[in-house]
């Protein structure tokens, strides 16, 4: 295959490696992978057949786990926590990243246009042109 048909982005999510090959790649066992897995500690993707397909990230969560249990004597839990915490972190970066885009968008909008919306539940929307509301109406009795 020429290398101009190669991907030009590597996608670091994609479920590719068997789990003799991630287990080879993380220097562990087979079955250490599949006690991570039962444990929640990684979480490969599923095959058709139902087999385990690991991706680039997920290998380099295994090789993290090693050093830290290894290395740094980090028990399981503690691990899961560091997991769990840098799961957070990445989700609240992103965030920070989608609301720096907004802030930007909303000091370049011309006056009298809604840039964007909250809902409810916090989330931020993209909104359109900023609505008029009609005037009150008086409340009438019957």
């Amino acid at each position: 295959m020429p290398a101009s048909e190669l991907p030009q982005r590597i996608d670091h999510d994609a479920p590719v490696f068997v789990i003799s090959v991630a287990a080879q790649l993380a220097g562990m066992h087979p079955q250490t992978l599949r006690t991570y897995d039962r444990m929640g500690l990684v979480s490969p993707r599923r095959a058709a057949g139902r087999g385990r397909r690991y991706s680039a990230r997920n290998i380099a969560q295994l090789r993290l786990i090693q050093r830290l249990s290894q290395d740094e004597g980090v028990n399981l839990e503690g691990i899961r926590r560091i997991l769990a915490m840098q799961d957070e972190i990445e989700e609240l970066r992103a965030r920070v990243s989608d609301l720096g885009e907004l802030l930007a968008l909303a000091r370049s909008a011309p006056p009298g246009v809604r840039v964007f919306t909250a809902d409810p539940s916090g989330g931020v929307h993209l909104g359109g042109m900023a609505r008029r509301r009609p005037a009150p109406r008086a409340i009438t009795s019957r």
